[in-house]
């Protein structure tokens, strides 16, 4: 997908030129000349990335920094400032900018940050959704994949056996489906000899345990005549 970029510069030269270049590379370009006109671009439209002067006709970009971090989290903030006092610069980070190029700049030096800039973006993206597909919540429950860990909607960490573990993420998996005991034994045991389906009775009767300790919320793995069980719920 082409990101789209916001560039804000007051200088007509500026902003036009690198308008320009920035087209060239493949990036989808909306541009503003004043605080009011850069206000009015984010109406309707996701931006990935605001290349941003910070001073402007109408006031300075630190505001709209602020504005856009609080607006867009997730988009890149590069400031162009022709001041190079550490109180300028510091203000910019604090503000909510990414990075910050000093004038006068090389287009070259600009592009390889908005490159390293949107790369960044992307690969937090990719971490983030990492994240959120192994922390699953269920009925105010959340499961953590990664960590093994379970806590109940206070909070308060629930200790499972790695086999309970599975079995609790097999369900999760196969929610609001019933799965016969053989499945079970089949996903979670792999069919060891000594396994049988009293085995996975007993351990479906101590997920039931832990998960009923908690007052007022509770994960329900219902059993199913003739099948097996079928855990209920939603995120």
């Amino acid at each position: 997908m082409t990101e789209t970029i916001l560039v804000v510069e007051d200088d007509d030269n500026l902003r036009d030129t690198l308008a320009d270049v920035l087209e060239i590379e493949g990036y989808h370009l909306r541009t503003a000349a004043t605080l009011q006109e850069a206000h009015a671009s984010l109406g309707g439209v996701s931006i990935d990335m605001c290349i941003l002067d910070i001073t402007l006709p109408d006031g300075e970009g630190y505001s709209f920094a602020k504005t856009l971090r609080e607006h867009s989290p997730n988009t890149m903030i590069l400031m162009l400032t022709a001041r190079s006092l550490n109180r300028d610069i510091e203000a910019g980070f604090e503000s909510g900018a990414d990075d910050y190029v000093s004038k006068p700049y090389q287009l070259k030096e600009l592009l390889l940050r908005v490159r390293a800039l949107l790369r960044r973006k992307s690969s937090a993206l990719s971490a983030a959704k990492t994240t959120s597909a192994n922390i699953f919540n269920l009925n105010g429950f959340s499961v953590n994949r990664d960590s093994h860990e379970v806590k109940s909607p206070s909070g308060e960490s629930i200790h499972l056996t790695k086999k309970e573990f599975d079995l609790l993420c097999h369900f999760i998996d196969h929610r609001n489906k019933a799965q016969s005991r053989s499945d079970l034994l089949d996903a979670i045991w792999g069919r060891e000899n000594y396994i049988d389906h009293r085995t996975v009775d007993n351990f479906v009767s101590k997920l039931k345990k832990q998960f009923l300790m908690e007052k007022g919320a509770e994960i329900t793995i219902r059993t199913v005549r003739g099948v097996g069980y079928c855990l209920e719920g939603s995120p």
